[in-house]
């Protein structure tokens, strides 16, 4: 549990410094990308801009919020689908608040900073947000950035329990450790913007940030994707600009 955190009054490392505890070898610090983003100002006041083209500007692709009964715009960012870029405005206090500018900078600095605080080389972070699951109520957890250890875990050709090999299976161990964390931080007034993740025996740890090739590895060009018929299926708007203010 940490104070209140508000935008652009305290840097990251120094939040991270006050409220951790004591950290050890085979650590996963989860830390909520929101707290990452207000940190460094990444907020926007709902009178200076329109939400839905502050989507579309922060969008790689989006569909507009008029294309579900909800009226929430979903978006693809970062190679990830996500509902309005990331923009949120609970726990903002009155913001409009975006990702942080370069979410894997900024855990790749935080990993950097806690092993020097804790001695530590065996120790990952990863940045977390809330997303929705397609057939699914209810939020679960998301990684949008980790350094300090290896994301995916191939399991192809490993045997199963009858010595079948595996054909096809990856784990994604960054977005199971980032549900695990998320659903303890919570998503309301818990104001636990930070979680310790322990006894990791199937981490895979790495003394330095992640490679562009491993940072490539985790993301899926939809032509490979099994889900990709869905995503070709509507017509997605290009983003990356100020959309349309309706």
């Amino acid at each position: 549990r940490t104070d209140k955190i508000r935008a652009g009054q305290r840097d990251v490392l120094a939040v991270l410094e006050e409220f951790l505890p004591p950290l050890h070898e085979g650590t996963v610090v989860a830390v909520t990308s929101k707290i990452v983003a207000l940190c460094e100002g990444r907020v926007v006041s709902p009178e200076d801009a329109d939400k839905g083209a502050l989507i579309a500007q922060e969008a790689d692709h989006y569909l507009p919020a008029s294309a579900n009964k909800y009226h929430v715009a979903l978006t693809i960012k970062d190679s990830m689908l996500v509902a309005s870029a990331g923009i949120d405005e609970s726990n903002t206090d009155g913001y409009y608040v975006l990702w942080p500018e370069c979410p894997q900078a900024s855990a790749n600095r935080i990993r950097a900073a806690l092993c020097e605080r804790a001695g530590c080389r065996r120790l990952g972070v990863i940045l977390t947000d809330s997303r929705s699951v397609p057939l699914r109520w209810g939020v679960t957890g998301l990684c949008i950035a980790h350094s300090g250890f290896a994301a995916i875990t191939d399991r192809i050709g490993a045997p199963d329990v009858f010595g079948r090999p595996l054909s096809m299976t990856r784990v994604n161990v960054a977005d199971a450790l980032a549900a695990a964390a998320v659903l303890v931080m919570g998503e309301a007034d818990e104001q636990t913007p930070l979680a310790v993740i322990e006894d990791l025996p199937f981490v895979e740890f790495q003394d330095r940030d992640p490679t562009p090739e491993e940072l490539a590895c985790v993301r899926i060009d939809p032509e490979d994707d099994m889900f990709g018929a869905l995503l070709a299926g509507v017509e997605w708007r290009k983003g990356g600009k100020p959309g349309p203010t309706a």
